[in-house]
């Protein structure tokens, strides 16, 4: 179901649809972040002109298309300058995650040691990510943050999810690389 339509929509979808058939979870992720990096840099597909307006006080997540037969979700996000994310999971869920505009900082993290709702983190690596990369996050190895790191540019990102990303868990820190485990419904900002 696509919420708008915009030019290069059905390549988009047409591309997703292919990566997805393929056998195992890290081929389709291969496939999708691949084929994503080549449409951003082709300027293939251009976004509805609503996922560059930011949302004031948070980031926003705009539903561009979901899909019945297949069950992934595309949502694009805008981050206004220093907005981002606490650690956070996808719920079990692989996802391809590329950057359409501004750049963005995306640390991933391992959990080294867990006790009930308390969870022990450290960094892992980081990059800068700019218009036109992609990188996927694979259960169990999707701890992560994503923040714009721009003090006055917007960015823009577009997440394909293998099904609809409702909620996450979040995780607040206590001090000492220690985190406390929340969850967290996510809402969908309107698409115009």
């Amino acid at each position: 179901m696509i919420t708008v339509d915009f030019p290069g929509s059905r390549r988009l979808i047409e591309a997703i649809d292919a990566s997805v058939t393929q056998p195992s979870t890290p081929a389709i992720t291969d496939n999708l972040r691949n084929a994503l990096c080549r449409l951003i840099r082709s300027q293939e597909v251009e976004l509805p002109r609503c996922v560059f307006e930011t949302a004031g006080d948070h980031y926003a997540r705009r539903e561009l298309y979901r899909s019945d037969e297949h069950g992934y979700s595309v949502v694009a996000m805008t981050w206004g300058p220093g907005q981002g994310t606490l650690i956070h999971d996808h719920c079990g869920m692989w996802c391809v995650e590329g950057v359409w505009n501004g750049a963005l900082e995306i640390v991933q993290y391992e959990l080294l040691d867990q006790e009930a709702e308390r969870y022990h983190f450290r960094p892992v690596g980081s990059i800068q990510a700019g218009p036109g990369s992609a990188g996927s996050l694979i259960p169990p190895h999707e701890y992560h943050t994503i923040r714009n790191p721009s003090e006055d540019a917007v960015a823009v990102s577009l997440h394909i999810y293998s099904g609809r990303m409702t909620q996450c868990a979040v995780f607040n820190p206590e001090g000492d690389d220690w985190y406390h485990r929340t969850e967290r419904q996510l809402g969908l900002d309107r698409v115009h």
